[in-house]
């Protein structure tokens, strides 16, 4: 099964996630299939911390992919950002 998730990428306390969708077979942090977007949590002021490529995103859900419960909490927040 396809999900869409995070992978952890960054040095040790500066983190930054990719959104990634991959195989549930594979780690977290290993292969993936595609990359849809990225959350830098510690992003300065005026610098881009969200990016998510909704058309990729409904593609994979389209072919069944199921999301985190991280990852929708992250898009929703995208969608509200998007609508401002």
């Amino acid at each position: 099964m396809v999900v869409i998730r995070l992978a952890r990428g960054g040095a040790k306390k500066r983190p930054f996630y990719n959104i990634v969708a991959a195989d549930s077979r594979f780690a977290a942090g290993g292969r993936f299939i595609e990359r849809v977007g990225f959350y830098d949590p510690k992003a300065p002021e005026g610098r881009e911390s969200l990016r998510v490529a909704m058309d990729r995103l409904t593609y994979w859900q389209g072919q069944g992919a199921q999301m985190s419960p991280t990852v929708t909490r992250l898009v929703k927040q995208f969608a509200k950002q998007a609508a401002q």
